[in-house]
């Protein structure tokens, strides 16, 4: 997964991203640190095609532009939102079904799910530790564990590459360290390419094989955690901010 010159801007006067150059191993993990509005969300969006950049290209995991090949590109890309993006009404087993879709031809997706699907979505929630809740209403269930359900959707497609847009924003510090440790873990067993975003340093020390943050629209800081100084964290957060500032305000 690669970005080459990828800028993105609203008018004329608006850069929400500047000629950023990135490439993701294949199998890493890959945290996009940095404050609110420095460009983390529109990166994530580029990367699956749901926001089209203004300058540059994306190229997918095989290295080809994704523009060419956007339908299957999405297949193999799995995406974890900070909202969950859950249908309250439906079954748990039901939202994760969902993630199927994209996996059928417009004349099959109308068809209810076959048993090959359902027994597919099933060891998905197995997976997560809520198989449990399979026929439980997604509205019922905690932040967490609706959470899980996401992870669950993304992991049914059983993708190549796996993006998180602030997955534990909404989530207490217990409960967003649970949902770090159940997609990390996955991504590692699966030799998944994830890339998340996140606001907590500490997180993204201690999950992030590599950390690239983001301030105004511009790549500040690119490597592994060890080499993350407070100076890097003043020019990611700005000056004003400490490094315990800067976790107190984005925890």
């Amino acid at each position: 997964m690669a970005v080459e010159g990828l800028g993105v801007r609203y008018g004329r006067d608006v850069v929400v991203l500047g000629c950023i150059d990135l490439a993701c191993a294949p199998g890493g993990f890959t945290v996009l640190l940095g404050p609110s509005g420095a460009g983390k969300s529109t990166l994530l969006r580029c990367l699956n095609g749901l926001a089209r950049p203004s300058a540059g290209r994306v190229l997918g995991p095989d290295a080809a532009p994704i523009h060419r090949r956007l339908r299957a590109h999405r297949r193999q890309t799995g995406m974890v939102f900070q909202q969950h993006q859950l249908i309250g009404r439906l079954s748990v087993l039901d939202n994760v079904l969902i993630g199927l879709l994209g996996q059928r031809s417009p004349w099959t997706a109308l068809l209810p799910p076959s048993r090959a699907e359902r027994e597919r979505s099933l060891d998905a929630l197995e997976r997560v530790g809520l198989i449990e809740r399979a026929l439980t209403r997604a509205d019922a269930l905690s932040g967490g564990q609706q959470q899980r359900v996401g992870i669950a959707r993304a992991l049914v497609q059983r993708p190549r590459l796996m993006l998180a847009d602030e997955p534990v924003a909404s989530l207490d510090p217990v409960t967003a360290e649970r949902v770090l440790d159940l997609l990390a873990r996955i991504c590692r067993e699966d030799g998944i390419t994830a890339i998340v975003s996140l606001h907590q340093v500490e997180f993204a020390r201690r999950y992030a094989e590599r950390i690239v943050a983001l301030a105004a629209g511009a790549v500040v800081f690119d490597g592994p955690p060890a080499l993350l100084a407070e100076a890097d964290i003043a020019r990611i957060y700005g000056p004003a901010h400490s490094p315990q500032a800067a976790q107190e305000e984005y925890a």
